[in-house]
């Protein structure tokens, strides 16, 4: 691959191909991460208010360019408006929240057990522990949300404010977008007065470019929200390094949701509407969709099953992100169509129209072909709904159990008139994803401090740690204790005197107070 290497995005309601932007050469990568190196090195990447300002001027830069953001990314994505302009807000969201978290300490998670001679089973030294960050962070941009987990997504946000170097590879279908938020990032970076190297973007389509950006020696950790065999492939390049590095990959989820009678009976049209928005919305294309649904058997549950079918066959053709997408979405549906186990809901349909369209399309089967097809668990990304029908709580919980790590699952339940199968159904759920929702579905991940995003593998390859909210920047550092260090020697945020007004854990307990000198003897 050679420098003046291009790659273009295509337009996915038109097909038109877009403009030609430069591809990063392989070659170019060990200067790139070398810089990343010299960043982390450097005292001003350790200074705070450096980074609150970085972080708060990349989110001015780019509401300030909102007009022609928003037309790129509605250009290369094919989503609508109203969704480019959800999505640059919570991106700018996302910034100025952590700045929140930096300014107060809150990710450094300082803890501080004075010595005690008198302890048991032992006297116990001074110890004093904080997180550090851990290093230069790859991070890995998403198609499917080219703002909000792009180049200032909150892998790059989280990255920064741990106090890490990013260098961050932009999805190759959004090459546009990709390089103007970049610049506004890059920007931002240099106005706060961080070194050159803090933050780094490249461009490229080949799996090789990625690979060689996990493999280059800096890189401490990978982030990554995309496809279980991308993910999982830059997983495996990691752990091959001779110093292997944790990836964060978030991969594909199904998200099943439990409907129970009791709920169809409640409120069966509310959760129809729900679901058919869940599944419309971006035209399926969200990590948090849900793809399968246990259902009922009878009455019921085929009046549910039948309404649901019948809004999707009407819905509008959906544009998918990509041509490969529409493609693999196609071929995954034929195959359900061809299968024994399986029955089709709604017509099948070939929308007319430029770009990548594709209609909506739901399928049945029971839940014991759920249970015992593992392909019928396997995720498809689009506008896409598979409904398996239930006959007792037995073939439901078989059918729940049989599933492997989730980002998120949902529970439909009257739980007034279903107490004790709402128990056994929540513990189920609870034990195979990192979020279960209730009388909703998950394809809204808020950003805040309880949020979890992020699940069992493989929907994760870190099921304890979320990719997004305000403890994402756990993923980039690490725990270091000092132990019986002279005051000079210590951080500042472990230090007696809590020059910052910290809130720690001092022997056990949560305070923002100084620690007060030891009584004089005597």
């Amino acid at each position: 691959m050679t420098a003046d290497t291009t790659i273009r995005a295509t337009d996915p309601s038109s097909g038109r191909t877009l403009e030609p932007h430069r591809e990063t050469a392989i070659a170019e990568l060990p200067a790139i991460a070398g810089e990343a190196a010299a960043a982390f090195a450097d005292e001003r990447m350790r200074d705070a208010d450096r980074r609150v300002a970085a972080l708060r001027g990349a989110a001015a830069r780019l509401r300030a360019d909102g007009e022609s953001l928003r037309a790129l990314f509605q250009r290369e994505s094919g989503l609508p408006a109203g969704r480019a302009e959800g999505e640059l807000e919570r991106t700018c969201f996302q910034l100025e929240a952590l700045v929140d978290v930096v300014a107060a300490g809150a990710h450094l998670e300082p803890i501080v057990d004075r010595a005690d001679p008198a302890a048991r089973p032992a006297p116990r030294p001074d110890l004093r522990r904080m997180l550090v960050p851990i290093g230069p962070v790859a991070v890995f941009g998403a198609s499917n949300f080219p703002l909000a987990f792009g180049v200032a997504g909150g892998d790059t946000a989280a990255a920064l404010a741990a106090g890490c170097p990013v260098v961050v590879k932009g999805h190759p279908a959004q090459p546009g977008i990709n390089a103007a938020v970049a610049g506004h990032v890059a920007a931002a970076v240099a106005e706060a007065g961080l070194p050159a190297g803090a933050f780094a973007h490249v461009q490229g389509a080949s799996a090789e470019l990625g690979a060689a950006l996990v493999r280059a020696e800096p890189i401490a950790a990978v982030a990554f929200t995309g496809s279980t065999a991308g993910g999982r492939a830059l997983f495996d390049v990691a752990a091959g390094r001779e110093r292997p590095i944790p990836v964060f990959a978030e991969m594909g989820s199904v998200n099943p949701a439990v409907v129970t009678v009791g709920a169809l009976r409640a409120r069966g049209g509310a959760i129809a509407d729900a679901f058919v928005a869940a599944i419309t919305g971006a035209a399926g294309q969200l990590c948090t969709k849900p793809g399968v649904v246990l259902v009922p058997a009878g009455e019921e549950g085929d009046r549910w099953c039948a309404d649901v079918a019948a809004r999707l066959a009407a819905a509008e053709p959906l544009v998918m992100l990509t041509e490969r997408m529409r493609d693999a979405l196609a071929a995954q549906l034929a195959e359900l169509s061809a299968r024994d186990d399986v029955d089709p809901l709604t017509p099948p349909a070939a929308p007319s129209g430029p770009g990548f369209r594709v209609s909506a399309a739901a399928f049945q089967t029971s839940a014991s072909a759920l249970a015992s097809a593992k392909e019928l668990r396997e995720e498809r990304f689009g506008p896409f709904a598979l409904l398996a029908r239930y006959g007792s709580d037995e073939q439901l919980e078989t059918a729940v159990a049989a599933f492997d790590g989730q980002l998120a699952t949902a529970l439909h339940i009257d739980v007034a008139s279903e107490p004790e199968r709402a128990r056994r159904l929540t513990e189920l759920l609870a034990a195979r994803c990192g979020r279960v929702v209730y009388d909703g579905f998950p394809t809204g991940v808020a950003v805040t401090w309880a949020m979890q995003h992020g699940g069992p593998y493989p929907s994760t390859t870190a099921a304890g740690e979320t990719s997004v909210g305000m403890t994402a920047t756990r993923r980039f550092m690490r725990p270091v204790c000092w132990q019986g260090a002279p005051a000079e020697l210590l951080p500042a945020a472990l230090r007696d005197e809590n020059p910052r007004g910290l809130w720690r854990r001092v022997d056990g307990r949560l305070t923002d107070a100084a620690i007060a000198p030891p009584a004089s003897a005597g």
